[in-house]
């Protein structure tokens, strides 16, 4: 992985990271939902999430740092000190690592350092993002149809129940549900993707 980008108020990014030497990072079912747990705690209070998707030995999110206004208790990782919004995603990851660790008797980095992250800056690489994070499961040959995978955003952009997600907001770039679930039926053109996702995360 190169250097990492720093993060900045008030853009989007794609954030990624995969299992130590690609092992499995989610083991049994249990595991997702506490990593959202976690994901939850620690990075709501500085950053919006539009998509995500979790595998087994690695994960996606789409996310919006909130704007330097919003990130009330967090002024020394102000746009004054970009790199230290960086330590708020970490947070989770250890956590997450600590916990597995424990639970499966292991010792050691369970993901790679730095975790990945990519600027996003066009609505047309926003809408590309949610769909490639999307059919990211289908890609991957963990099902054969993507929208069979638990574990991803795809279900709750659609639905009308309550969620954590900026649903209104990816709804919109889209131009509605129905355009949202048929741009998804799409196939994504890997040479476009290549400058939004890493292309070795397997």
């Amino acid at each position: 992985m190169s250097d990492p980008i720093p993060l900045h108020p008030g853009q989007y990014y794609h954030i990624y990271n995969r299992g130590n030497n690609r092992e499995n990072v989610f083991r049994e079912e249990r595991n997702y939902p506490y990593f959202l747990k976690l994901y939850a705690k620690y990075i709501e209070p500085i950053a919006e999430t539009y998509a995500y998707c979790l595998l087994r030995n690695h994960f996606h999110f789409l996310v919006r740092i909130k704007d330097e206004k919003d990130l009330t208790g967090f002024q020394n990782l102000s746009g004054l000190n970009p790199s230290g919004l960086s330590q708020p995603f970490s947070n989770p990851f250890n956590a997450y690592a600590r916990a597995f660790n424990k639970a499966y008797q292991r010792t050691g980095a369970l993901f790679q350092r730095p975790f990945g992250r990519i600027h996003v800056a066009s609505n047309a690489h926003l809408i590309q993002l949610v769909t490639y994070i999307h059919q990211n499961p289908q890609k991957h040959g963990f099902v054969t149809d993507f929208r069979d995978w638990p574990y991803t955003s795809y279900h709750a952009l659609l639905s009308r129940q309550p969620t954590r997600l900026k649903r209104d907001e990816v709804l919109t770039w889209f131009e509605g549900a129905k355009h949202f679930a048929d741009t998804h039926r799409q196939t994504i053109d890997e040479q476009q993707m290549a400058a939004l996702a890493p292309d070795d995360y397997t």
